[in-house]
């Protein structure tokens, strides 16, 4: 009974420490996006303030063409000196750089250094985010019960979700409190500067959890990766996979996150202020909702729940896009929770996945280069479509359709190859058959 306490206690600190760390990187790196507008004022002076914006939206874009980079890097730190080390250096990576973003001189202070300081920060940015969502995954799962590892895995979805409203309620609050001049001239600092004490304090929560069982067992069998990144080549057909949910996880994500915002408040000309609290809302809604998703998939399976949730994506994104459209706070809301019921399922299945499809050697680093890519070339750019197609088309439905088809295309690969993966080991082949039921 004992010995269950500690364990107990072990995933519950193993789980505080994922919560924590990924609210810091989740929040750090969505503050850039909420104050694209200021930012290109500030740093891209000289031109209309439309290609102000878009410069700034082209280097919140560079992040995500750094993540596989980043996975890269960081997943092998992850597999070669353990689960711990990544998470310690992606928060720390994060938080260094979001705080320099805070003290950055601006255009007219500096000139043309300033932008390529920025763009050089949010390099910094999109390289540890890279490592963060797959290494809080294998960190987190690699500690969890068998049975409960969906509803352990909505943590990591559930924190994100949270972070992203924090930060746009945090701009939301200066930008009604301060005069637009106090907030250019020092009021879009705060937001960044926030990030010198959560990274204090999930630095100090991270450096105090132990390593992962998985990963000790590893060290003790002297079975680690001596090349992570040449001997991932054997998970071409997992990474191949992980590629294809990936996408829809997050693109679906980013859509919830981040279009939505901009579709409501240049498509359905809402107000910013009520745009960002119906949003705040919808996400909150979100996060209730992903450990429902995580017990679920621990019910009935992870490839069952996926599929479920990519199908539903393909076919209610477009209602969900009428009832946003309405601009009606329930039609908002309404809309924003239609599309995360199935959101949800896509979502916390994904994080299970990029544990149980790996074998524990390369799994970090594996995960990560499926599912950076994933978010790079399909993900990452789905806010930037879905933008250009309501421009394009004056229509406040058809954004809906890239997600469509992204849902609809990669589900449809997935029902053929996706295998179920809940309940397999999660230790090497090379550990004792009696270490790897622990």
């Amino acid at each position: 009974m004992k010995h269950g306490a500690q364990d107990g206690a072990a995933r519950r600190v193993a789980a505080l420490a994922t919560a924590v760390g990924n609210f810091t990187e989740w929040f750090d790196f969505a503050i850039y996006g909420f104050l694209a507008a200021t930012l290109g004022r500030l740093f891209f002076p000289g031109a209309s303030p439309a290609a102000s914006l878009l410069a700034s939206l082209a280097v919140f874009g560079v992040a995500f063409f750094m993540r596989p980079l980043g996975g890269f890097v960081l997943g092998a730190v992850g597999d070669r000196w353990g689960r711990r080390a990544l998470l310690t250096v992606s928060i720390g990576l994060m938080g260094l750089a979001t705080t320099l973003v805070g003290v950055l001189p601006t255009f007219e202070s500096a000139g043309l250094l300033a932008p390529v300081l920025l763009v050089l920060l949010r390099c910094v940015q999109g390289f540890s985010a890279g490592a963060e969502w797959t290494g809080s995954a294998a960190f987190l799962i690699e500690h969890t019960p068998v049975d409960r590892r969906g509803r352990f895995a909505s943590v990591v979805s559930a924190t994100a979700a949270l972070a992203t409203c924090a930060g746009g309620l945090l701009v939301l609050t200066l930008e009604l409190s301060l005069t637009a001049e106090q907030m250019s001239a020092w009021g879009w600092r705060i937001p960044f500067l926030v990030a010198v004490p959560l990274t204090a304090v999930g630095t100090w929560v991270r450096l105090r959890i132990d390593e992962t069982p998985v990963f000790q067992r590893l060290v003790e069998a002297g079975a680690r990766a001596e090349a992570p990144l040449r001997q991932s080549g054997r998970d071409v057909r997992a990474i191949a996979l992980t590629f294809a949910f990936s996408s829809v996880q997050g693109l679906g994500f980013y859509y919830l996150a981040t279009y939505v915002v901009t579709y409501l408040t240049a498509t359905v000309e809402l107000s910013r202020p009520r745009a960002l609290v119906l949003v705040a809302t919808g996400l909150v809604c979100y996060a209730v909702l992903c450990p429902i998703a995580g017990a679920v998939s621990d019910r009935f399976g992870r490839r069952r729940v996926n599929l479920i949730g990519g199908f539903g994506l393909a076919v209610v994104s477009v209602p969900a896009f009428v009832l946003m459209g309405t601009g009606t706070a329930a039609g908002v809301v309404g809309g924003m929770v239609l599309f995360a019921v199935f959101q949800s399922m896509v979502s916390v299945t994904t994080v299970c996945m990029l544990v149980e499809l790996f074998p524990a050697e390369t799994r970090s680093t594996s995960s990560a280069i499926g599912f950076n890519l994933g978010l790079a070339l399909i993900g990452g750019p789905g806010p930037l479509i879905a933008a250009a197609i309501a421009s394009g088309t004056g229509s406040s439905t058809l954004p809906a359709l890239y997600m469509v088809v992204v849902a609809a295309v990669a589900t449809l690969a997935l029902a053929r190859w996706l295998p179920e993966v809940r309940g397999r080991g999660l230790d090497a082949a090379t550990v004792a058959p009696a270490e790897a039921t622990r």
